[in-house]
Order: C-alpha cells, then sequence, then structure tokens
C-alpha cells in the first residue's frame, strides 16, 4: 500500500518520517522510533535528538541576510591591489574579469565570472526561495523545491571553487604584470559570502518543505 494513502483514501500529503512516529539522528543520521521521554538520545551515539534542527529557519534567514548585505561590497569593493613601479591599480572581480578578457583569457574570464558572480547569488536566491517557502508553509511545488535545495546542497561542496577563482585571478594579474598583490576588502567579503551560505545550507532543514497540508 503507498505511504500516501490510508485505507484506500488519498491523503493531501504524502506521509513523513514525522507523521510515522519516526526521528532521524542529526549526527549519525540513524532512523529511530519517537519516544515519550523529556529528553531524547540516539541509542548509537547518545546524541539529543529532534523532529527539526532546532531553530532551523531563523538561523538560516539571518545567515542569508548577512550573505547578501555582503554580496554587495564583495562585488564593489577591490579584491586585491596592485602594485608595479610604473602603477598602483585597484581591481574589483569584473574589473579582473574584463582583464582578463582583454587579455584573450577568456575560459578563464568565463571561470571567474561564474564561480565569483553568479554561482553565490544564485546560492543566496535559491536559499532565500525555499526558506520564504518553509516560512510561509506553501504545499505548492514541494518535490521540486526538494529538487532544488539539493541542487545547492550539491554545488556548495564546490563552493572553495569561487575562493580559488579569485586567487587565480590574482596569480594572473601578477604573474602577467610582474606585479605585487595584496587582498582587498573586497576579497574578504567575498569569502564571508562563500562560508555564510556553507553555513545557510547546513542549518537549513529540507524537511520543513513537506510539514504542510495546506
Amino acid at each position: 500500500m503507498a505511504l500516501g494513502r490510508r485505507a484506500g483514501t488519498a491523503l493531501s500529503a504524502p506521509a513523513t518520517g514525522r507523521s510515522l512516529g519516526l526521528l532521524s539522528c542529526l549526527d549519525c543520521h540513524l532512523t529511530v522510533r519517537d519516544v515519550k521521554a523529556a529528553r531524547k538520545r540516539c541509542p548509537r551515539c547518545h546524541a539529543p535528538l529532534h523532529a527539526r534542527k532546532p531553530h532551523s529557519l531563523a538561523l538560516t534567514t539571518a545567515l542569508l541576510v548577512a550573505a547578501a548585505v555582503l554580496y554587495v561590497p564583495a562585488n564593489l569593493l577591490p579584491v586585491m591591489d596592485t602594485h608595479t613601479i610604473f602603477d598602483d591599480e585597484s581591481d574589483t572581480i569584473m574589473s579582473g574579469v574584463l582583464v582578463l578578457l582583454r587579455s584573450g583569457s577568456w575560459p578563464i574570464a568565463v571561470l571567474v565570472f561564474v564561480a565569483s558572480i553568479v554561482v553565490p547569488l544564485l546560492k543566496i536566491l535559491a536559499l532565500g526561495v525555499l526558506t520564504y517557502s518553509a516560512w510561509a508553509g506553501s504545499a505548492r511545488g514541494r518535490l521540486q523545491r526538494s529538487q532544488l535545495f539539493r541542487m545547492v546542497e550539491f554545488i556548495g561542496r564546490w563552493s572553495m571553487l569561487d575562493i580559488y577563482a579569485i586567487s587565480l585571478l590574482a596569480t594572473l594579474v601578477q604573474v602577467q604584470s610582474f606585479a605585487s598583490i595584496i587582498v582587498g576588502w573586497g576579497a574578504w567579503a567575498f569569502g564571508a559570502v562563500v562560508v555564510l551560505t556553507l553555513f545557510a545550507t547546513h542549518t537549513f532543514d529540507q524537511r520543513l518543505l513537506w510539514d504542510t497540508d495546506r
């Protein structure tokens, strides 16, 4: 008998672990039967058991707001200050991409643009949509939103590619112009955006997307 049916009657929402009286340990991922106890512990690792990640939406929202705020200076402030015997120059991420394009290194320019501008923005927007839909308790498109979260989670494993792209950009400029490079405030803001979106992905509990019958 399908999980989403009881006594031949279709339910408005599929059965979940919570509705079946099951809990999942957040540390060792063991699935256990919910017990009536004041302090529930995992029988395998003895970690506290929770039906959902504690304060998931509040933490995710705070991290996303911080990431969105820092995304602006990450793209407007210089990520590196270049010093040569002839001139001093400050470069943002976009100006560095344009330098690479003018020098003919368009594959690297595309890599830096996608990894450093497009991907962080899409992660912030996607997590924002998921967090809002969980706050609103909307049941529309739950499967698609779960798939979106898994995609963001997969991309998060490659988030350090963003940092690598900035490092590669600085190295190429230094080699091509025989210049000394000093990391700017934009790079620090960019690194903070990457870390904050990683934490936001970790704190968000995708099971909240299925906790509504509306």
